[in-house]
């Protein structure tokens, strides 16, 4: 990363990751008043969407883009959605060993678009990636114990939350020289 940053000072560093949104709300743990057991809803209907998402570590802003699917072709598609977010600039992204980061079609699209650069996380090993971590936070905020009675619309929050929420971790000083961190 250092190398990177020497080389493009302007460049950006993004932790890369997908996840899939179900409309069925996951059930963590809540407060409530003694006898007031909150209720939550359970959908029938199994809708989901998948989510890329892409978490710049020194600035702590996320793009995030729902697709499809997770494929190549897709990962390709929100590639292009990072460089009208970051016209012109440099990129590295930082992802796990996800096979559809692997294929071909990846593969071609990065060897004709030099600017940007990818680096592996360490197999098995999600909690290394804060892009994780805004996945876990937003579900929190957002889709645990969700009341919404309609998808788009829990869709539409769960976007709203990544786009408007700063995600600043402390993850990149620990990797970064100080004097690379200044702006």
């Amino acid at each position: 990363m250092t190398d990177f940053k020497q080389a493009h000072p302007e460049g950006v560093i993004v932790a890369m990751d997908q996840m899939s949104l179900y409309f069925q709300a996951t059930m963590t743990r809540v407060w409530a008043r003694r006898g007031q057991t909150p209720t939550v809803r359970v959908a029938t209907q199994r809708d989901y969407v998948h989510v890329y998402g892409a978490l710049d570590v020194c600035s702590g802003q996320e793009s995030a883009l729902p697709l499809p699917k997770q494929a190549g072709e897709m990962t390709c598609h929100f590639f292009d959605h990072l460089q009208t977010v970051y016209p012109g600039r440099a990129l590295l992204i930082l992802w796990d060993r996800a096979k559809w980061h692997q294929g071909q079609i990846v593969r071609a699209y990065l060897s004709q678009h030099p600017h940007i650069q990818t680096l592996h996380f360490p197999p098995g090993s999600p909690q290394l990636n804060p892009q994780e971590h805004v996945w876990e936070r937003t579900r929190d905020a957002v889709s645990h114990n969700h009341t919404r009675k309609d998808f788009p619309v829990l869709v539409q929050a769960f976007h709203h939350h990544l786009e408007t929420t700063c995600f600043k971790f402390e993850w990149i000083e620990k990797y970064l020289p100080p004097i690379l961190l200044a702006t």
